[in-house]
């Protein structure tokens, strides 16, 4: 799939009712520890059971912060030191130019991918990508999910329908509902 998994040493966003599985498939896909990083005041969790179809949950450190000037130095930190392969940083409040220019340079320097989680109008103009991710309604595939890529420093843009396979740990490119072969309504 064109640009995933994302660009190594780079910050991109992602935001969506799918993200969490954007997430999880990129970690799977780069591989190595990760370090999420997220605010201390949020209620629900990340639960091992959730992920295990992605990545081993001994593979994941879960940090939290009070506050979203915590959350970059710990993700600016752990970026830098090139320790994990990947940094998830869950942030609250949209990022300034300065603080998405920080991701990107402890990313470059630390040759580690940073992938930042935001709300819709919260996106950086630093980033390098920023990708809006949904789940798809098929009654014949619950893991079909629609990545669409809206901001790339390199220019392309798109959308792709994808599906994750626990058995083989993969992610396959799909076409739309209505063009696969066997769905309803397609071409013979």
């Amino acid at each position: 799939m064109p640009h995933f998994p994302l660009t190594k040493g780079r910050a991109h966003e992602a935001f969506g009712p799918g993200v969490h599985v954007f997430a999880f498939t990129l970690a799977a896909r780069i591989g190595g520890q990760v370090l999420w990083v997220r605010d201390d005041w949020q209620a629900d969790q990340i639960n091992p059971t959730g992920f295990c179809d992605f990545i081993d949950p001994r593979d994941i450190l879960v940090s939290v912060a009070k506050d979203q000037t915590d959350i970059l130095a710990i993700a600016e930190e752990a970026l830098r030191s090139g320790a994990v392969s990947l940094v998830i940083v869950e942030v609250s409040k949209a990022l300034s130019l300065t603080a998405g220019r920080r991701l990107q340079l402890a990313a470059r320097n630390g040759k580690s991918t940073a992938l930042v989680i935001i709300s819709d109008g919260m996106g950086s103009n630093a980033a390098e990508t920023r990708w809006y991710c949904t789940p798809v309604f098929d009654p014949y595939d619950s893991t079909l999910h629609r990545w669409d890529i809206i901001k790339n420093k390199s220019g392309t843009l798109g959308a792709w329908y994808v599906k994750w396979d626990a058995a083989s740990r993969r992610l396959s490119m799909v076409s739309p509902a209505g063009q696969r072969t066997g769905s309803t309504g397609a071409p013979n």
